[in-house]
């Protein structure tokens, strides 16, 4: 009889005692099986769907010293990935100050000519606390050498020097100067994970305060619901080999940048918050994302308030594997994908 990996044996029991502790009598429980890698992704994307989950998925720092190091460590990384990304895709990055914050202005060697007067704006992702530095372009230098867009990385505070409100300050501040320069019609602000989370957020900010809103917004696997709520949080722990569960980096990471505040608050959970008169929002996740169902949760109640929302699910994927390999035709598509929805949205 074959016998299956370590990993594979304990997968569904490890799953089980994270997601629900004991089980309930009208709890279902999913016995271990092996998950092999569809045959129909890309090869890249077959490599990471084969990556085991890391060991220390829900190990955190519990100082704000330790927090601090885990983000140093964080922007090196992030801006050797950057740097190298902006050489292959041919883009410019160049650090700027947009209404009081950091921000890095990425432009691709050849705009588009029909992208020449429009501008994105971009809030990267890192559960609030990492992905700051240079590593907050990495996902704008996707969208402008994919895309063919100039775009804006803005570089908001994050724990332990600033809590909430602060990154949501930070982004409606930089909002607020590129209305300056061009008409909300032709400008879209676009994120991942936290940074979709922060850029729907900005959206009921500046909705509520009268300030005109974008043409567009891109949300890619939000952070959308800090409670808890979502079957993908059971079914897919220990699947996502990126978040891995709520027993994860993220939770705490999250909470921190919380910093006590009520997570329903829709400025932090902004699937309870009024999403009528929104922009019209194209959403990104894929099967095995633990924040699969935050994202069709938030798309359904998109639709249900009346916006104009585009869901795009990627087979095998978990949680914003899309900016892990530039290579990877899954990548481009997801880019090019957002791009086109831009297009359809966004005045000249």
């Amino acid at each position: 009889m074959k016998t299956l990996p370590s990993f594979v044996r304990t997968a569904g029991l490890v799953a089980l005692s994270v997601c629900f502790g004991t089980a309930n009598a009208q709890d279902r429980v999913a016995p271990a099986r092996p998950l092999p890698a569809p045959s129909d992704i890309s090869s890249a994307l077959q490599t990471l769907v084969a990556k085991p989950p890391p060991a220390d998925f829900n190990q955190w720092p519990n100082t704000p010293q330790g927090w601090a190091e885990r983000q140093r460590s964080s922007e090196a990384n992030g801006t050797k990935t950057a740097l190298a990304l902006a050489e292959r895709l041919h883009v410019t990055v160049t650090p700027m100050v947009m209404g009081g914050v950091r921000v890095f202005d990425v432009m691709p060697s050849s705009l588009a000519p029909k992208n020449r007067n429009r501008l994105l704006l971009q809030v990267h992702a890192g559960c609030y606390v990492l992905g700051g530095g240079e590593a907050a372009a990495v996902e704008t230098i996707l969208m402008a050498g994919f895309g063919n867009y100039h775009v804006i990385a803005i570089d908001y505070r994050m724990p332990p020097t600033a809590y909430f409100p602060a990154a949501l300050d930070d982004v409606v501040a930089v909002w607020k100067e590129a209305l300056k320069t061009r008409n909300s019609s032709q400008m879209a602000i676009f994120g991942t994970s936290a940074g979709a989370a922060l850029t729907l957020a900005t959206m009921l900010r500046v909705r509520d305060q009268g300030i005109p809103l974008p043409g567009a917004i891109g949300l890619g696997a939000p952070m959308a619901d800090l409670t808890g709520v979502g079957d993908s949080f059971a079914t897919n722990s220990m699947i996502d080999n990126v978040l891995v569960s709520r027993e994860g980096f993220c939770e705490p990471a999250a909470r921190l940048y919380a910093n006590g505040h009520d997570v329903a608050d829709p400025l932090l959970s902004p699937i309870y918050g009024k999403l009528a008169e929104l922009p019209p929002a194209i959403l990104t996740s894929g099967t095995r994302d633990l924040l699969l169902s935050s994202t069709v949760r938030l798309h359904r109640k998109l639709r249900q308030s009346g916006v104009d929302a585009q869901l795009q699910i990627f087979e095998a994927m978990s949680h914003a594997q899309y900016l892990r390999d530039d290579t990877m035709p899954e990548t481009r598509e997801v880019f090019e994908e957002i791009a086109s929805f831009f297009d359809g949205h966004l005045s000249k």
